[in-house]
């Protein structure tokens, strides 16, 4: 685009809007972007101020910015999420479902890499609600090169998608109960209310709640009950420490489990442990902060679980950043750096 003169514009096609606000309190688009120019146009733009306007020049192989904007986020946006705009340049993304917002952060880092490209978004691996914003996408010059975009949208099909939402599939879930002050009456259970909130989040079928003692063998019988039962995933509380006594972290690994973490860099609930069945149910030990603090590791892995992703250690090492609650008076999480490790993956 090129700047001139209003007086020597006649003709010419108007690359942007141009806002006027009048005495009645409105502000608007006088003149649209594409409006060709009149000489009757020429005192009217003068009061409002403008001297000089913008004009294409089509052998410069510019792209406005409505143009740059929503023909990127059509090529980087993936499944459940819907897009609206441009609106001053700028696309929204919302969330189509309740769900797990998805993010490929490298393929974000690569795009707002390109010149003039601007993408900023809430951090993956959250979980949101039908309805809410995912992120917002826009150059922020008027117009920018052909090439710009060109990179910007290879970037994006190459590392498609690179904004998603998976929905939460309803699985079916045993929660095993451990402690013999629990099985034997002496202390009432706080942990089944609790779970059972949490579960019923993510429209999980509860296969039921088993209490056991401190007895390994009974510990192994009530997960392979659930195990039979066709569970998806199955939860063990209690005994979750160092202790000699505390049995839970030895009955996962005692079932052949492929463990992938003992303990996780985050507090509340460093004592998460986290194993693979057979590839495909999940048992997880629940750190025992959980019947303490509204939000802990748990917290942040269930999501994640129920939308069907592999967690894997090297990417439970990377909670460490994000990983310390700070123990607010009101729990907001997730709008919070809580749970926001900084190596997620794709």
């Amino acid at each position: 685009m090129k700047t001139m003169r209003i007086e020597d514009a006649i003709g010419e096609i108007l690359c942007h809007d141009m806002t006027a606000i009048v005495e009645s309190g409105f502000k608007g688009a006088r003149f649209k972007r594409g409006h060709i120019i009149t000489a009757e146009d020429i005192p009217v733009m003068l009061d409002m101020g403008k001297s000089h306007v913008f004009v294409w020049e089509p052998e410069a192989e510019e792209v406005h910015e409505d143009e740059a904007a929503s023909t990127l986020t059509e090529a980087m946006c993936g499944e459940n999420v819907t897009c609206s705009g441009p609106s001053e340049g700028k696309m929204s993304i919302s969330s189509a479902i309740d769900g797990l917002f998805c993010l490929n952060r490298e393929a974000l880092r690569q795009i707002n890499m390109v010149d003039d490209y601007t993408i900023a978004c809430r951090p993956g691996y959250t979980r949101v609600r039908k309805g809410d914003t995912l992120a917002g996408a826009r150059i922020i010059p008027l117009v920018t090169k052909r090439r710009c975009v060109d990179e910007a949208v290879r970037i994006a099909k190459e590392n498609y998608p690179v904004l998603s939402v998976l929905p939460f599939k309803p699985l079916k879930t045993g929660v095993v109960i451990t402690g013999n002050e629990i099985y034997y009456g002496r202390i009432k259970d706080a942990f089944e209310p609790i779970l059972k909130k949490k579960l019923s989040g993510y429209g999980a079928e509860i296969l039921g709640f088993t209490k056991c003692p401190d007895n390994l063998d009974m510990m192994l019988k009530a997960i392979q009950a659930f195990v039979s039962s066709g569970a998806d995933l199955i939860l063990l509380t209690g005994g979750m420490s160092v202790d000699p006594d505390d049995l839970t972290p030895t009955a996962i690994q005692a079932t052949g489990a492929r463990l992938i973490t003992q303990g996780v860099p985050m507090q509340p609930g460093n004592m998460l442990t986290m194993a693979s069945y057979l590839d495909k149910i999940m048992l997880i030990g629940v750190p025992g902060a959980s019947m303490h603090f509204p939000t802990t590791s748990l917290d942040v892995f269930l999501p994640r679980v129920f939308a069907g992703i592999e967690i894997t250690k090297k990417e439970i090492a990377s909670y460490g950043e994000g990983g310390l609650c700070i123990g607010c008076k009101v729990c907001r999480y997730p709008l919070c750096w809580f749970g926001t490790g900084s190596c997620q993956a794709g």
